[in-house]
C-alpha cells in the first residue's frame, strides 16, 4: 500500500513563520499580541499567516474577552508525523527493489 503524505498540510507549513507560529503554540497558548511580541511580525501579516494554519486545521481559536487565543491541534501535527513515519517505513521495506532501464 502506497502511504501518501498530505502536501498541502506541508506546504502550509513550509513557511518559516508559520513553522514558528507552530513551534510557539506547542509549549503554550498564545493570543496575537503574544505571537507579535515573540516573533516580531507585524499583526497584520501574523494574522494572515494564523488564517492560513486555522483553515488547514492546524490551530484553533479560543476567544477571551477581547482577545482571540490560538493553540495547536496536535492531532493535525501526528498524523503528519504517522504519515511520514509510514512513508520512511516503505523506504525501508523498498530499499532493495530497483525498477529495471528499458
Amino acid at each position: 500500500m502506497m502511504m501518501s503524505v498530505d502536501a498541502d498540510l506541508i506546504r502550509v507549513l513550509a513557511d518559516p513563520l508559520r513553522l514558528q507560529i507552530v513551534t510557539l503554540l506547542a509549549r503554550e497558548t498564545l493570543c496575537t499580541t503574544h505571537l507579535v511580541e515573540e516573533t516580531g511580525a507585524k499583526q497584520t501579516n501574523l494574522s494572515n499567516h494564523l488564517r492560513v494554519l486555522r483553515e488547514a486545521g492546524v490551530v484553533e481559536t479560543e476567544p477571551c474577552g477581547r482577545f482571540t487565543y490560538y493553540k495547536l491541534r496536535p492531532d493535525v501535527i501526528e498524523q503528519l508525523a504517522g504519515q511520514f513515519a509510514g512513508l520512511a517505513a516503505t523506504a525501508r521495506t523498498a530499499a532493495e527493489n530497483k525498477r529495471v532501464c528499458p
